[in-house]
Parts: structure tokens; C-alpha cells; sequence
């Protein structure tokens, strides 16, 4: 394994006057408003007034999938790769060479087969994605114990505090990290740094792959204020289509409302969105995993349109979702059932829970409800169901004295749980997940 370089300061480092510069190949910190780094290529130098005084992160690995894979595989390198199911499947992840013939995630399998008749189409090997998540992770929490993972493929950090440690500023470290994981891991990430959760997400998705970019505090409002609304976390596609319709395009539109305008236009959502607009996050980084949601889904072969063929895949998916949820030792508080149509609509419904579980059945009768308003003989192709809100494990399905009929289910599901665990999935199987005669 190739060994790294020790952190060498110029002189007057730390001084305000002096334009802060990093060489992002050897991690050396270069002298003021250098444009090149002597020992090693141009063009990966990174500079910025505050670089040396930020210390939150977000790092993001690069078409994670994809990238283990052409790992794993090296005559694949310049290939285009999809990570993706069969023909009526979707694109988990695509390569950089895929995306630049328009190959995207989530969309159909053919569509992008069509796109990119040459790409090389893999199955997903959630296990190994998993353990080199896991190396990643191991390489973050040796910098600093602040680091909370967002994702498989990313996560944020905190490294206030840790100058005296690595003998070098946050920016340093986190160069020399990104070099890390590309000799001992084998992937490539891309880095935000900022003042806040925020912005550092904003800035890692600006120069991927092999990204390293700042957004300083003193500029993150005046630099979002011309940023499309699409760009700020959680404005999808259908609330940039209603802003649109306002005359809010921008993120500096939303940047102007006040308070009581954007509770009038936007409803009591309205301020936190335009505090996010202007650059604003209070978050910490918390250790440990923020699930939002957990779901599970299913393609069907053929479009599926009658209720009892819908009902059966949405049980399976039911006891899928619990045992996901018990794993992560997290319940439901709320279950969203997701349907994409024939002509690839999507329908997403969802409905609060009365009180946390993990009981397939509680999921799966809440989720028929829901199902039931939509097929009204309209033809699937997908239906999901998800977790959401999540809460604690130990909230779920307890009862009271005039809810007996829960814990008896409880038990009755923690003795099925068992009985599947000694002798395999199929050992207990109800009746409606078995297809129609």
C-alpha cells in the first residue's frame, strides 16, 4: 500500500491575510493563492478564504454501486455499467460513462438499455456494497467520532476539535481521507465542506466525481440566492411546479418571504423552507444512523390489475418491511404504499398508524386500505410499501388494558419469527401469499 505524505505548513499558516490552498493530491498546504502544486498535477488545487476554518463535511461516494463493481472488475473501467434488475426492472446506479448516453437512476431498464444498447448490466450484491461501505466508515471514524451516516453511500461529519489531532485544519484531513480511500477502499468520493449539514450536501454534489468543493459562510446565502429552487434538498419535482406557478424560480425568491408571507403561500412548512433557502441549518452531526424511511418494493413480470394478484406481493412486501425494520430495531409509526402504473405513473399514499409496530399484518392492512382507493382496474407494474414516520423499536405493539389483541400477536409473530429462523423462510406461509388456483 502506498504511504502517504505527512502534513507539511507553510509559513504564516493560520494567518487571515494569507489565501488558504491544498494541494488535493498530496495533501500539502500550498502558499498563498498557489495555482499549482509542484510535485504533482495541475488542476487539483483547492483554495478558499475559509477552507482552513470550516470543519463540517459531507461526503458522498461516487456511483457507489457502479464503482464497486468496475472495482471488482477492472476491464470494465471504461465501460458504460447499470446496476439494475431485469428488462422491466429500474437502474439502481449507472457509471459516469452511462450517464453521459442520459442513463439515470430509477429509470426503467429498457428505457436506458435503449439509451445505452453497449452498457454492462449488473445485479445488485447488496453484501458487498454493504462491507465497503462499512471500510469507508472505518476510515470516517478514525478522524473523528462526530460522523453520521446518511445513507450506504454517504454520510456527514463534524471535525471541530481535531487540528491538535491530525496536526492539520479539517480541509487537510479530509483530502487525505479522499486518498485514502481510493488506495485502501478502491472507490473514488466526492467532499463538501461548509459552515453547516446543509450546504456541505450542497457543495459535495457541485464537482463530482472526485469532487472537492467549499461553500464558506460568508457566501452561502448571496451564492444560493441565483441557485434553481430544485437545487435545495427536499424540493421535488411537484413543489418546484407549484412554486413555479408563484413566480419562485430561484432559491433568492424564496430567500425575500417572510415568515407570515411564506406561511400564507406555503403553509407552516414556509419559514423552515426559506431559512433552508438562505443557506441556514442548525443540525448537529449525530453518531449513528437517521433512518427517514425504510420500504421494500417489487417489479412484476406482467402488469398486474386485479386486487387479490396486487394484495398477494403487497403480504410478502408487508413481512419483507417488518423484518427490515426489526433488523435497524426501529418501528412504524406511519405505512406509504408506492404504485407505478403501466405507463410508469407514480402513486404515492400513505396513512398514520395509531400506534408504532412491526407486525406484518398491522402493515399490510393498513397498506389493502390504501391499495383498495387505487385499483379501480388500473394495470401496475410496481408496488412498494415503506415506514414512515419511523420510531423506536422498543415503542412497538405493547397494548393496553383495552388493547389485549396485540401483544397476543406480538407473540404469535415472535413464535413464527423463530420457527422461520430454525428451518427457513417457507417453513411458515399464509395463505394469501400464495397465487390464485
Amino acid at each position: 500500500m502506498a504511504i502517504l505524505p505527512a502534513y507539511e505548513a507553510p509559513p504564516g499558516f493560520g494567518r487571515p491575510d494569507i489565501m488558504s490552498c491544498l494541494c488535493r493530491d498530496c495533501c500539502a498546504i500550498l502558499p498563498d493563492a498557489a495555482l499549482a502544486c509542484a510535485e504533482c498535477r495541475p488542476g487539483r488545487v483547492v483554495s478558499h478564504p475559509e477552507l482552513f476554518r470550516l470543519t463540517i463535511a459531507h461526503v458522498d461516494c461516487d456511483a457507489f454501486y457502479a464503482s464497486v463493481e468496475k472495482r471488482d472488475r477492472p476491464e470494465l473501467a471504461s465501460r458504460p455499467v447499470i446496476v439494475g434488475g431485469g428488462k422491466r426492472g429500474v437502474v439502481t446506479a449507472a457509471c459516469y460513462v452511462a450517464r453521459m448516453y442520459g442513463v439515470k437512476s430509477a429509470m426503467p431498464m429498457f428505457k436506458a438499455l435503449k439509451a445505452c444498447p453497449d452498457a454492462v448490466v449488473i445485479r445488485p450484491d447488496m453484501e458487498k456494497y454493504a462491507k465497503a461501505s462499512r471500510e469507508v466508515r472505518r476510515l470516517m471514524n478514525q478522524l473523528t467520532p462526530l460522523v453520521q451516516p446518511l445513507s450506504i453511500d454517504e454520510a456527514a461529519m463534524d471535525l471541530a476539535g481535531t487540528e491538535a489531532l491530525h496536526g492539520a485544519p479539517p480541509a487537510a484531513v479530509l483530502a487525505r481521507f479522499a486518498r485514502r480511500v481510493e488506495l485502501e477502499v478502491g472507490i473514488t468520493v466526492s467532499i463538501g465542506l461548509a459552515g453547516n449539514r446543509l450546504m456541505a450536501k450542497i457543495a459535495a454534489g457541485r464537482d463530482k466525481p472526485r469532487g472537492f468543493a467549499v461553500i464558506g459562510v460568508d457566501e452561502a446565502r448571496a451564492w444560493l440566492a441565483d441557485q434553481p429552487v430544485r437545487l435545495l434538498p427536499g424540493i421535488g419535482p411537484a413543489l418546484a411546479r407549484k412554486l413555479e406557478t408563484m413566480g419562485i424560480t430561484r432559491l433568492g425568491h424564496l430567500q425575500t418571504l417572510t415568515d407570515r408571507d411564506s406561511v400564507r403561500k406555503l403553509g407552516v412548512d414556509g419559514p423552515f423552507l426559506v431559512r433552508r433557502a438562505r443557506g441556514e441549518d442548525t443540525r448537529a452531526v449525530h453518531p449513528g444512523h437517521e433512518s427517514k424511511s425504510i420500504s421494500a418494493e417489487t417489479t412484476f413480470g406482467i402488469d398486474l390489475s386485479a386486487i387479490p394478484d396486487l394484495e398477494r406481493h403487497l403480504w410478502r412486501l408487508s413481512e419483507k418491511l417488518a423484518r427490515r425494520l426489526k433488523s435497524a430495531e426501529l418501528s412504524a409509526s406511519g405505512v406509504v404504499l408506492k404504485l407505478k402504473t403501466a405507463s410508469f405513473a407514480s402513486r404515492t399514499r400513505a396513512a398514520r398508524l395509531p400506534a408504532p409496530t412491526v407486525l406484518p399484518d398491522r402493515l399490510f392492512n393498513t397498506a389493502r386500505e390504501l391499495l383498495a382507493r387505487e385499483a379501480t382496474g388500473t394495470a401496475f407494474r410496481l408496488i412498494g410499501i415503506g415506514a414512515n414516520p419511523l420510531a423506536p423499536l422498543d415503542q412497538a405493539d405493547h397494548g393496553d388494558l383495552a388493547d389485549t389483541e396485540t401483544p397476543r400477536l406480538a407473540a404469535a409473530q415472535t413464535a413464527i419469527d423463530a420457527l422461520r429462523k430454525r428451518f427457513g423462510e417457507s417453513a411458515v406461509i399464509k395463505g394469501r401469499s400464495l397465487p390464485r388456483n
